[in-house]
């Protein structure tokens, strides 16, 4: 019976994304940023995540990571995720093409406001909800990467393993970024059941303080694996 109900929350789930435009432009990389927003994350350690994404996107090494590609553009979204069936898609999907666009972008991450709280920590639910997105991208890009962030293991919904591997058998890469302040282990976790695909890889952050390095690392190296 779970599982039924599962299946029929994913199919009206696609069916309540809007039909994808026709695909004209193209990208890099369609990145969907994948951001934890379960009860363990307080308002302080959220802000710190949007801060440390918002600063990414404005250093001099992602726009040049960006720029190196042969479109020289990616498509990004942001998703807050908590439970099973509890995702948002705080941004839209947005070209990011130069300087302007990259701090235009890192604004509205300034700007977005948190619209999850609590309802279990669900990393399968967000990863099959950002498919969904993927499945509608309205750009035709070279890579479709996943890149999951969190401070817990999955606690809800069906097995993150399965969630990982359908991704993948679509083509979907699924990168991690673990916050290790309350799981110290997480890492492992994260590299045995969470990232997968063709050059996928993890960047763990040790607290929510480091988180903000860890993200630019971790996008320099999504985005430069273009060349």
């Amino acid at each position: 019976m779970r599982a039924a109900v599962l299946l029929a929350w994913s199919a009206l789930s696609f069916a309540a994304l809007p039909a994808a435009p026709a695909r004209s432009e193209s990208v890099d990389l369609a990145l969907v940023l994948a951001v934890d927003a379960s009860g363990s994350v307080d308002q302080y350690r959220f802000g710190l995540q949007k801060r440390g994404y918002a600063a990414a996107f404005r250093s001099s090494r992602v726009i040049k990571a960006i720029s190196s590609g042969a479109a020289q553009a990616i498509a990004v979204t942001l998703v807050q995720w908590t439970g099973p069936a509890l995702q948002e898609q705080a941004i839209g999907w947005t070209v990011v093409r130069g300087a302007a666009a990259a701090e235009d972008f890192a604004a509205a991450i300034e700007r977005m406001p948190r619209r999850l709280f609590g309802g279990g920590t669900s990393i399968s639910g967000a990863i099959d909800y950002s498919r969904l997105l993927l499945a509608r991208l309205p750009f035709t890009a070279a890579r479709r990467v996943i890149d999951v962030s969190g401070d817990g293991a999955n606690n809800r919904g069906r097995s993150v393993t399965l969630a990982r591997d359908a991704a993948v058998r679509d083509g979907i890469g699924i990168n991690g970024l673990p916050i290790l302040a309350l799981e110290p282990d997480l890492d492992r976790y994260y590299f045995d059941h969470v990232v997968g695909g063709p050059g996928a890889f993890m960047i763990p952050a040790q607290s929510y303080d480091t988180f903000a390095d860890a993200v630019l690392k971790k996008l320099v190296m999504e985005i430069a694996a273009n060349e």
